[in-house]
């Protein structure tokens, strides 16, 4: 470890001003997952303008006025979550499993009477898991002479000899985490110069060092070269990352039945998040023959989001035509106002030869802050959503639902903890994401009173631009560089469901893929005319889900 300065205990947990989190992990999020009853995942989610489910809680609220009796239910399920990576002509392949506790609701639904033209008030609250995190993936091979190093000493130019002197690197806002690591773990260096910069290169006795020509050598601390040499040639050893947690959604709902024609609702909507995000990427450094010299380096990087948030939702359901059973649906939700923080640490292990000597330099985030995460409170602000639903019925076999929703990624807002925007990472929202179009379709067939089919198919756009990188401020404390822009999303849907008197039964079976481009850092700072090629992902996820309720 380099001589620092340590500063004072009391200010290892004050955030570094410049540190912040990333568009993808906002994004990441701020999605939803076609998640709730297995009657309302079995269609699709397309139940916006048919109501009298609880899940629509929380797409259009006034489906919620649709009841005319109360409502217990809970839903529980299985998931299989598999990720496929192919690169450099290679595949790797990554699965989790695990139980699920999918959602729990009430509703209350209180008569009015026939006189007035209000008929029904209902209430109700429903707990549902509206995005899960866990996911883990694998990859690794060669990356065509780019490397993370180049990243590193891109972001410490500017770095000045006291600046490195004077400073905690891990604990000031002038110096970035990835050069902290880099500088510290020998991975990066001032750049030489025969120019008379303030700072001679000397030897450890002291003694100026020379170049070929005899001519003094010196550092120049504002600009820094990788320590890769012209034939070293970087190869990803591996990278691995593993992701779990999730958002839960809490809502309470009141809604109106105006003459059984019009139906309004309004939701309020809670959530809790809780992400964890482990990354390990590695480096060997070889000959240009493509050979294995011993050296290169891995870093470990661990994060975790925690916070609350907050929303509305208004819905409204009219069916027009008194003899006709169609039914239109209207639904706007404010923005989710997150209250989050962001803990992290990051720990680097580097194997360089000096001489003839392998030697091994661990530099690790904790030693520098007092055993402790780094934490950074910050806001965030959603995207407003826009919801148009319909609903038709034949008789009393056959539901059908449709719905389009819209919401522009573009717009999310950061802010820090005092409320003060965030200018940079606010600006990258706009750079780098894009309008979300969600369609949903979906089919309810009694073929008894008692005894239901259903089938749905759900599709999401792209929120990510074409060209859209993680790009990285010189003082940002991420150290985990690795970006994926997700491509559209698509899920298909079964379902059976039984009714009796009071019970019910329903059971659904989704199955969501979704391809992504995959990158362990932005390769712009190689300065090669061709980028880093992406590994293509492949993200799938099959999900059985049991619903039993009673209505009462």
């Amino acid at each position: 470890m380099r001589k620092i300065m340590i500063l004072t205990a009391l200010t290892v947990l004050v955030s570094v001003s410049a540190g912040a989190q990333s568009v993808y992990d906002a994004t990441n999020i701020a999605s939803k997952d076609l998640s709730g009853t297995a009657r309302f995942v079995g269609m699709g989610g397309a139940m916006g303008a048919l109501g009298g489910d609880i899940s629509t809680i929380g797409t259009n609220p006034a489906g919620i006025g649709i009841y005319r009796s109360n409502d217990i239910m809970t839903s529980f399920g299985y998931s299989s979550t598999g990720v496929e990576s192919k690169y450099g002509g290679q595949s790797f392949n990554m699965d989790k499993n695990r139980w699920n506790f999918d959602n729990a609701g009430v509703v209350f639904s209180t008569k009015v009477g026939n006189v007035t033209s209000l008929r029904y008030v209902n209430f109700a609250f429903n707990y549902q898991k509206v995005k899960s995190f866990n996911r883990n993936m694998t990859t690794a091979g060669d990356l065509n002479g780019h490397s993370q190093t180049y990243l590193m000493a891109a972001m410490s130019d500017g770095i000045t000899k006291p600046m490195w002197d004077n400073n905690n690197p891990f604990n000031t806002d002038v110096i970035g985490w990835m050069s902290a690591l880099g500088y510290e773990g020998y991975l990066i260096s001032p750049s030489l110069t025969t120019d008379k910069t303030p700072y001679p290169l000397e030897d450890a006795d002291g003694k100026p060092i020379v170049d070929e020509n005899g001519k003094p050598l010196y550092t120049n601390y504002d600009f820094y070269t990788s320590v890769l040499g012209d034939g070293d040639r970087p190869y990803l050893r591996e990278f691995r990352s593993r992701e779990s947690g999730g958002v839960n959604q809490f809502d309470f709902n009141v809604a109106f039945n105006f003459n059984d024609r019009f139906y309004l609702g309004l939701t309020i909507g809670a959530y809790d998040v809780n992400y964890n995000k482990y990354t390990l990427y590695g480096e060997d450094f070889r000959t240009e023959k493509g050979e294995a010299t011993g050296s290169g380096y891995t870093l470990e990087s661990f994060n975790k989001v925690t916070g609350a948030g907050f929303d509305f939702k208004l819905g409204a359901i009219v069916r027009p035509f008194e003899d006709s059973p169609l039914r239109i649906g209207f639904a706007i939700h404010t923005p989710t106002f997150y209250n989050l923080t962001w803990a992290t640490s990051a720990r680097l292990v580097s194997e360089l030869y000096e001489g003839d000597k392998l030697v091994t330099t661990t530099v690790d985030s904790y030693d520098y802050l007092d055993n402790r995460d780094m934490k950074q409170d910050y806001k965030i602000n959603t995207p407003w959503v826009y919801n148009l639903s319909l609903g038709y019925t034949v008789g009393t076999q056959l539901a059908l639902g449709a719905e389009y929703e819209y919401k522009d990624y573009s717009t999310t807002k950061f802010y820090d903890y005092n409320g003060d925007n965030m200018e940079w990472q606010t600006n990258e929202s706009k750079l780098c994401l894009k309008g979300v179009n969600t369609f949903r379709i979906g089919a309810e067939y009694k073929v008894i009173p008692q005894f239901a089919l259903r089938a749905g198919y759900n599709y999401s756009s792209s929120a990510f631009k074409n060209d859209a990188i993680k790009a990285y401020h010189e003082y940002f404390i991420n150290t985990d560089t690795d970006y994926t822009n997700l491509k559209s999303l698509s899920n298909y849907t079964l379902g059976i469901g039984y009714r009796g008197s009071a019970f019910y039964a329903d059971l659904a079976y989704k199955y969501s893929v979704q391809k992504g481009d995959f990158y362990p850092f932005d390769s712009s700072a190689s300065g090669l005319k061709d980028p880093l090629a992406a590994a293509k992902l492949t993200d799938t996820r099959s999900q059985v889900i049991l619903t039993l309720g009673m209505r009462f």
